[in-house]
This record gives structure tokens, sequence and C-alpha cells, in this order.
């Protein structure tokens, strides 16, 4: 108990401390959030978390204060190789089918297949990588898939103490305390990303947790406990997917379509779009535990399912695709390329100062002895003869 306490006090501080001494480094190595362009904010969080997570608990290993147990060490080493393909990925663009199969690689490595059979193990690692999926999804608000991380890890942590799992048990604490320092930095307006090297961790070893914890139980009664811990990060998947879908949207392609990005449209402030859905994360993981240790009946997880989708149905009348209007002189665009409207900046149109028109160069076209000439337009046309 107090080697607990102890443990998650010290990746709590060293987390906070790691993530502002790495924030400079980050944004002088370019590290930032390429989602964001009017305020760079460094993705440094994520190697923050991942090595206070991993100093602590292999410092309670080789003292022998906490013994991780059999498959802990392996679920840590797993997740410590999904934080670096994620680190990659902040670092340059990585293309989602490598993500995905990476984190199903190291998925593979850590599901008891003794316990749950070769069947129910292939489920569990398409679970897993879905999950970790799912929460570099929910980074797409300041401190939201932070919180709905702390949320989940107390959660899965009380099953596997359930189970006495003991190691895993003390694995969750130190991973619940070192988002809690990281989200000293990310509360909005956040000074530092957690990016896709802490969410993929994050997502990956809850998710790899929460199997170990139902492993010899049956599919249908893990999936009553497995769905309520992770609702938020499936209603959040299960919105984008809709969304893109009815508005005839590639489904790799990004957008301001999460659950977050509407709970702004609604009028929530950015501490309001993070708590509500910390506040939804916590119902669902307390159905989920209260399933586990068998307080409450099964059902409960129909209500889950249900308010989840009800949500995700509200949300989804909430318009987040809206075309901007493209500039026009004389009722025409302002130019062409390739048949198509040239682009403004920042997609707005073209704005004045001072009550000024902002001076324009607009190539057009024209032809002497059958050869183009440029002309050149500034403020008003004008012509070069030849």
């Amino acid at each position: 108990m107090l080697y607990g306490i102890a443990a998650a006090t010290t990746a709590l501080l060293l987390a906070a401390v790691l993530t502002a001494l790495l924030r400079v480094p980050a944004l002088r190595l370019g590290i930032v959030d390429r989602r964001r362009r009017q305020r760079p904010v460094p993705l440094a969080g994520g190697v923050a978390v991942v090595l206070a997570t991993g100093a602590v608990v292999v410092a309670g290993e080789r003292t022998g204060v906490a013994p991780l147990g059999e498959g802990v060490g392996r679920l840590l080493l797993a997740g410590g190789a999904v934080a670096l393909l994620g680190l990659i990925a902040d670092l340059r663009r990585v293309k989602a089918r490598v993500l995905v199969a990476g984190t199903a690689v190291a998925a593979a490595c850590v599901v008891p297949y003794e316990e749950t059979g070769v069947p129910a193990g292939l489920l569990a690692v398409g679970w897993i990588v879905f999950v970790a999926v799912a929460f570099k999804a929910l980074d797409h608000a300041d401190a939201l898939a932070g919180t709905v991380g702390v949320v989940t890890a107390f959660g899965v942590g009380a099953c596997a103490a359930a189970e006495v799992m003991d190691g895993l048990a003390v694995l969750l604490s130190v991973l619940a305390a070192a988002l809690t320092g990281f989200l000293m930095h990310n509360w909005p307006p956040a000074r530092v990303g957690l990016g896709a090297c802490g969410s993929l961790f994050t997502g990956f070893v809850l998710a790899a947790a929460a199997v170990c914890t139902r492993a010899g139980y049956g599919l249908a009664d893990s999936a009553g406990v497995l769905f309520p811990i992770t609702a938020v990060a499936t209603a959040d998947v299960l919105l984008v997917i809709l969304s893109r879908r009815l508005a005839g949207r590639p489904l790799l392609r990004g957008g301001p379509d999460h659950l977050a990005h509407r709970l702004r449209r609604l009028g929530l402030t950015p501490q309001g779009a993070t708590v509500l859905p910390g506040i939804g994360a916590f119902a669902g993981v307390l159905v989920g535990v209260l399933t586990h240790i068998g307080w409450t009946a099964r059902s409960a997880v129909f209500w889950v399912a249900a308010g989840a989708l009800v949500v995700v149905l509200l949300l989804l009348r909430v318009p987040v695709y809206v075309r901007r209007p493209v500039p026009t002189q004389a009722g025409r665009p302002l130019s062409t390329q390739a048949g198509r409207p040239v682009s403004t900046q920042a997609g707005r149109p073209l704005s004045t100062q001072a009550g000024r028109p902002v001076s324009t160069q607009v190539r057009s076209v024209s032809t002497q002895a059958g050869r183009p000439v440029s002309s050149q337009v500034s403020g008003h046309l004008r012509v070069r003869n030849g």
C-alpha cells in the first residue's frame, strides 16, 4: 500500500518535470502538432509519460519491492515498442496501416492465448489495436486523451486488484499518475501535447491490461466489461466513421468532426469539452468495474451502449463540414487553375487593410502573334500591348 502511494507520487512528479524539460527541445527540433497552425504545441508529453511510467515500474521490479509478475514485463516492453512507433509518427508522417500493423504485432505478443484460446485471442488482438488507435484519435483536443486515460487506468487497475494481479495494478496506478503529471501542462490551453507516442502507449497498455484481467472469462461476459470501460473512445470512433461516410468523405481524411470538436460548436468551452467526456468515461468505467466484480447485472452494459448511441446520433446533427465562400470578382472566381478556384489564405476571402484593398497579382493569358503574353493586374487591370 505504502509503495503504491510512493510509486504514484514519484511517477506524477517525474512526468510533470520531464514534460517541462522536454518542451523546449521539442520546439527547437520542430516536433509539434501539425494540426495547430496558430500556436505551435510541442509533442513532448508522450515521451515524458512513457519514461516516467517505465522508470518507476522498472525500479520497483529491480529493487524487489513490487515484482511485476508473469506477463506484465512483456506488456510494458510491447507498450514501449508501440510508443517508439508513435514517436516516429510524431517526427514524420507514417501511414495508418503501418501504425495498425505495428500495434497488432505488439498486441499479438501480450495476449494470454493459453487462457483465452486462439480464436478469442485473435479477437483480443483486434480489440487492443482498436483501443490504441481510438486513444490516438481522442488526442484531438487539449487534455481529452489524458483525462479519459486517467479515469480508465483507475478502472482497469481496480479490476486487476480484484483479480489479485498486483503487478498489473501497480503498472496501471503508475500510468494514471504519470498522465496526471502530464495534464498539469496539457490542460487547456495546452503548453505540451501528448502526441501519437503517448496516446498509442496509453491506449495499448490499458487495452492489453484489460484483456489480461478478463482472461479465462467467457467472451460475452468479457465484452460486457470491456466495452463500458472504453465507451467514450468507441463513441468517438463511431461518430467519426458515420459522419464521414454520410458526408462522402474518405475515412482517413482528417477534419473537425470528433467528439470535442462538436461539443465546442455547441458552445462549450475548451475545458467543458474535456470535462464532459471525462464524466462520461467515469460513468462507463464505473459500470464496467461493478460488472466485473459482480455488483451489478450484466444488462447494465446495454444502458451504456444505448447512452453512447444516443450521444453519437445527437452529435451527428451538429454541422462540421462547412464550405467556405470562394472570393469572386464581377461574379466570377478571381482566377482558376486546372478549372478550380485559386485557394485563399486560411480559407478566407482576400481581406483589406485600413479600408484599402490588399494588392494582389493575378496572371492572365493573352495572345500576341499566337504566343502567350502575361499581363499583370494590381488593384485594376493593366494590359501590356506588345
